[in-house]
Formats: structure tokens, C-alpha cells, sequence
């Protein structure tokens, strides 16, 4: 395990990321402010959940082959744009709920946690920083580097919970407010259909 003072670098230099505006925190915005605050939440996890696979692939070294495969890494941005193009769409054609205020159910809160899923993990870019970013806090002759990288992944994915999820908290308790008009909730809809459509564009003509 990395020490206590590398660790304590990390955890700031993670929190410090995951509050800079970006694909995944926008999305937790988003959802938050159009869905409620449990619809955040489980994005958060969900895309936590993706970071838990990207961490193991860092230290597993699967990261670093598809890294290095161009059509691997076309692919996969392409199957994330298109979902993100769908999630556009389905916000476009959303209509006014008639509870706006109400908690989302048990089954589309599990939805929610999928999409955090999908995303993270169809964000080839999310492969790439991985793959750049921990294994410049590894100590060579200390413990297990594999060790080390499942810590660091930890320690990252802990910073995300907590501005992640304060992002879906305060963003929610705004999208409530707001939520009480029909037209205004239509308005927040599209709203949140041009911003996926703008990640799915994005992402379609990153690079490696």
C-alpha cells in the first residue's frame, strides 16, 4: 500500500479532479437536477462501479493492451457516443412528469445506476487516464505494485463519492425547486438533451 503521505496526495489531487468540470460529474449534474436526488446518487454509484472494472484493469495490466489498440479504443468511444446520442433523444421527447417531486421507483433507479455504468465504462478516455495517472504514485520497492494501484484506485473512487455526491445532493435540492413548473421542467428536459447530445459529440471526435 502506497504511504500515508502519498496516499493523503492523491486523495487531494483525486478530489481536486473530480470537482473539475468534465463528462461524468455533468452528467451527475443533470440527472440530479431533472430526476432527483436518488437518481444521483445512484449515477454516482454506478459510475463508481465502472471505476472499480477500469482499476482492476490498471493493475491486472489489461489497460495498458487496450491502450494501444486503436480500433479497441474507436469502438468502444463510438458505442458510448451513440448512448449518450439515445439519452439525448429520450430526454428531448420526455414530457412533464406529473409528480415532479415524487421519488423515482425502485426498477428506473436501478436504470439510473446502469447508466452510470455504461457511461464510465464506455469512456475510453476514462481507460487512458487511468492508465496515466496512477501508476505515477507507485513507490518501486515498497509493497506490491498491484496493491498499490487497487489503493490508489480506492482512494480515487472515494473522491469521486464524495464530490460526486455532493454535486447530486445540492443539484437535486435546485432541480426540485425548479421541477414545480411543467415548462419549466419541459425546459430543463431539453436542456438536458443538448448537453448529452454536446458529451456524445465530444466523444466522438476525442482522440487518443
Amino acid at each position: 500500500m502506497a504511504s500515508l503521505d502519498t496516499s493523503i496526495a492523491f486523495f487531494a489531487v483525486s478530489l481536486l479532479l473530480a470537482y473539475t468540470p468534465g463528462p461524468d460529474n455533468l452528467f451527475v449534474l443533470v440527472q440530479s437536477v431533472t430526476r432527483g436526488r436518488k437518481a444521483g446518487f445512484c449515477i454516482v454509484l454506478g459510475l463508481c462501479t465502472g471505476l472499480l472494472v477500469h482499476t482492476a484493469a490498471v493493475a491486472l495490466g489489461l489497460a495498458a493492451v487496450f491502450a494501444a489498440s486503436a480500433t479497441a479504443f474507436t469502438v468502444l468511444k463510438f458505442v458510448g457516443s451513440a448512448y449518450l446520442a439515445y439519452l439525448g433523444w429520450q430526454a428531448w421527447v420526455a414530457p412533464a412528469a406529473e409528480s415532479p417531486s415524487a421519488d423515482l421507483e425502485s426498477p428506473d433507479l436501478l436504470r439510473m445506476y446502469a447508466r452510470g455504468v455504461i457511461m464510465n465504462l464506455t469512456n475510453p478516455k476514462v481507460v487512458v487516464f487511468f492508465l496515466a495517472f496512477l501508476p505515477q504514485f507507485v513507490r518501486t520497492g515498497g509493497a506490491s505494485v498491484v496493491l498499490q494501484l487497487v489503493w490508489l484506485g480506492f482512494l480515487f473512487i472515494l473522491a469521486t463519492v464524495v464530490a460526486f455526491g455532493s454535486i447530486a445532493y445540492f443539484a437535486a435540492a435546485v432541480g426540485q425547486a425548479l421541477r414545480r413548473s411543467a415548462r419549466v421542467q419541459r425546459a430543463l428536459n431539453r436542456t438536458a438533451a443538448v448537453v448529452f447530445l454536446g458529451l456524445a459529440a465530444s466523444l466522438a471526435i476525442a482522440g487518443r
